[in-house]
């Protein structure tokens, strides 16, 4: 979809600042690029940390200032940012997850006429306060005139949704239809292809998961597993955990560490994966978009609110679910974020691997139902705010 010719937002600059890993560049870069290849948009990502992007996009150049790859100015956004005259100010404004755009820019933006549309695009959340808050305006205190609008990415049709590229859900289903596609994947990433029969999972989590709990429960599988480990905490725990078995070997589990992967082809990886287990906000989006069976890892905070997050997710995920699968999830999923008790859960949730297909199948249709976020956020900015 791309914008018509009467739309008057042309011109983005996303802000960005890099505080959660992998995930605040990953959305955000995902966000510009679908702004410009697919609506036309002249779109600046302004992001303080280009090196972290660099690794989900190896065409970027972790030391340019400024440089353009598909279709997107990336600039290095540092203390010194540059000012930019009033005619260099954008149609939109989006600062990502509350990073709050340079106080010089926002005086430039208040003397410029017309005055941007100004986006807040928030964390993604199920809980149920989020539809009752997404679209809202709030006037800035000083510059009167300019208002930021609030925008929740979300699971529901009263929010914002989810990043989705055009065209993503075909790539998937040609991808998974095709035996010899999966084939040269895993051949390429990882240098052998796992055998007819055996369980692959992708394992993708925080330096606290309880990597090596799940490991021991994988080794003790009556069915033959393959873990797929990109190169970071998952790996290194398992290299440990390995090491720690010694002469026990690892038994029924074969480890496949494989390079961290860019950002389509770690959509390839949860793709032929038949269970993904995922951490933060991007790939626990890729993960439904892969409609897999999967665990996620929220990012772990000190007050606990990662705990609110997983557990409105998985009631909205789990509601149309039979009790057995609904029991299988919850255990598991708590049980990972707890960092104990997996090996009495571990063997429900494989048990109820073939009911979870299914559901994670129509979760991801029921959410393909909805407009993408950036469909819905270029309608926004372009015929709702005033």
């Amino acid at each position: 979809m791309v914008s018509g010719p009467d739309a008057v937002a042309g011109r983005w600059d996303v802000f960005c600042r890099v505080v959660d890993n992998f995930g605040d560049a990953g959305v955000s870069w995902r966000l510009a690029r679908g702004l410009a290849l697919e609506h036309g948009k002249r779109v600046r990502l302004w992001l303080d940390d280009p090196a972290t992007l660099a690794r989900l996009r190896p065409e970027v150049d972790p030391a340019s200032s400024s440089q353009a790859v598909d279709g997107v100015e990336i600039r290095k956004w540092s203390a010194g940012l540059p000012d930019v005259a009033v005619d260099g100010i954008a149609d939109v404004v989006v600062e990502t997850f509350g990073c709050d755009t340079p106080g010089p820019y926002v005086e430039a933006m208040a003397a410029r006429s017309p005055r941007p549309r100004w986006v807040n695009l928030e964390y993604l959340s199920a809980e149920d306060w989020v539809e009752g808050c997404h679209a809202l305006p709030s006037p800035h205190p000083r510059f009167a005139p300019l208002t930021r609008h609030f925008f929740f990415p979300g699971f529901t049709s009263r929010t914002g949704g989810l990043i989705r590229e055009a065209g993503l859900l075909h790539r998937r289903d040609a991808f998974q239809r095709d035996p010899q596609i999966e084939a040269r994947f895993w051949v390429e990433t990882a240098g052998c292809i796992p055998p007819p029969g055996s369980l692959k999972v992708s394992l993708f989590g925080y330096e606290s998961a309880p990597f090596a709990a799940l490991l021991e429960c994988m080794a003790a599988s009556s069915t033959p597993i393959w873990a797929a480990l990109p190169a970071g905490p998952a790996s290194n725990a398992a290299e440990a955990w390995a090491r720690s078995r010694g002469a026990a070997g690892t038994g029924a589990l074969t480890l496949l560490p494989v390079p961290f992967l860019p950002q389509d082809r770690y959509d390839e990886l949860l793709w032929t994966c038949d269970v993904n287990i995922v951490r933060g906000e991007d790939s626990f989006v890729r993960a439904q978009w892969a409609s897999r069976p999967f665990v996620w890892q929220p990012y772990p905070t000190a007050d606990g609110a990662h705990w609110v997050k997983l557990g409105a997710f998985l009631g909205r995920y789990t509601g149309g679910m039979d009790r057995r699968c609904a029991g299988a999830v919850t255990g598991l999923w708590e049980a990972w974020n707890r960092g104990e008790g997996l090996d009495s859960v571990w063997q429900g949730f494989a048990a109820a691997l073939p009911g979870l297909r299914s559901s994670a199948r129509q979760w991801c249709d029921r959410l393909a139902a909805q407009p993408g976020l950036v469909d819905q956020l270029v309608d926004f900015a372009d015929h709702v705010i005033a």
